[in-house]
């Protein structure tokens, strides 16, 4: 019997991220003869930004529980308020190309990724547009196409945001946290744009909750869609070696590991279900997240 594949998201946030965890994953993968979807914040690194949801108790739990020096470094924690706001993507186009070069699927992870993720749902259409067309535009100058993808900052997107991503015509999205590929509904109408949801549990999120990491996301793997977004600064960094044991025991049990792009390929290849798209919570995760609604 065919498993069902575990399709690889591997999200790049900051610069420590790209140029010391994407090249250990790259090698990780390349090991492991699998490939995977990238999606890489384009523009400024503005990490350090993230202090100012220090009033909230879950994201100081949340800070409590990974150590997020260990995680990030203290770069990482500065950048765009005592350190300068580097861009990430758009700062290291050859690494772009490496990755694509690799064999792997390369896409925008926004454009501000903490500033999206701190106020999508306060930004006006015209200022959702510039931070999208401003991530595809920097893609563009680097691998000389236009991207297929998107991926929002911290699966935090609106109606509006749909709406206007809608307009640039992605052959998907993996935007929320969910459990199958859908049409988003918004205001009435459903977009030709593929959700492919994150379906699994984020090593973030289970880090000083859960006795066994590694064990809780094997027994999360389902029949269905399996979607695992990995950090490169968290997987392909502190936790590489624990990451990398545990794709080679899914490997070994004969699970296919894929791209999200084929997942969403598969999906448009039938009749796809509209859902709404709703705020919802993630155990382990700081605020809200965009989810599936019901069908």
């Amino acid at each position: 019997m065919v498993q069902a594949p575990l399709a690889l998201r591997v999200d790049v946030d900051t610069r420590r991220g790209l140029a010391d965890g994407v090249p250990r994953l790259l090698a990780l993968f390349r090991r492991l003869d699998v490939t995977a979807s990238f999606f890489v914040t384009m523009g400024p690194e503005r990490s350090g930004t993230a202090i100012r949801r220090a009033w909230r108790p879950s994201f100081l739990l949340k800070m409590l529980r990974t150590n997020p020096v260990r995680l990030y470094g203290v770069r990482a924690l500065l950048a765009g308020t005592l350190l300068p706001a580097r861009p990430v993507g758009a700062g290291a186009p050859a690494m772009l190309r490496e990755i694509a070069a690799a064999g792997h699927e390369v896409a925008p992870h926004g454009w501000d990724h903490f500033g999206w993720q701190d106020r999508v749902e306060r930004l006006t259409a015209p200022a959702i547009r510039a931070e999208l067309v401003a991530a595809a535009r920097a893609y563009e100058a680097a691998l000389g196409m236009p991207p297929a993808a998107s991926a929002a900052p911290g699966w935090r997107m609106t109606g509006a945001a749909l709406l206007v991503q809608e307009e640039l015509g992605f052959a998907y999205a993996s935007d929320v946290r969910g459990r199958a590929p859908f049409r988003p509904r918004v205001d009435g109408g459903t977009l030709k744009t593929i959700q492919v949801p994150t379906t699994l549990p984020a090593m973030d999120e289970l880090l000083g909750r859960v006795a066994d990491v590694e064990g809780a996301l094997t027994d999360a793997l389902r029949d269905g869609l399996n979607v695992f977004t990995l950090h490169a600064e968290v997987e392909g960094g502190p936790l590489v070696a624990r990451f990398g044991a545990w794709l080679e025991r899914v490997r070994r049990t004969g699970r296919p590991v894929s791209t999200l792009r084929a997942i969403a390929d598969a999906a448009s290849a039938h009749p796809v279900p509209e859902q709404a798209i709703v705020r919802g919570h993630v155990r382990g995760r700081s605020g809200w997240v965009a989810a599936a609604g019901a069908p």
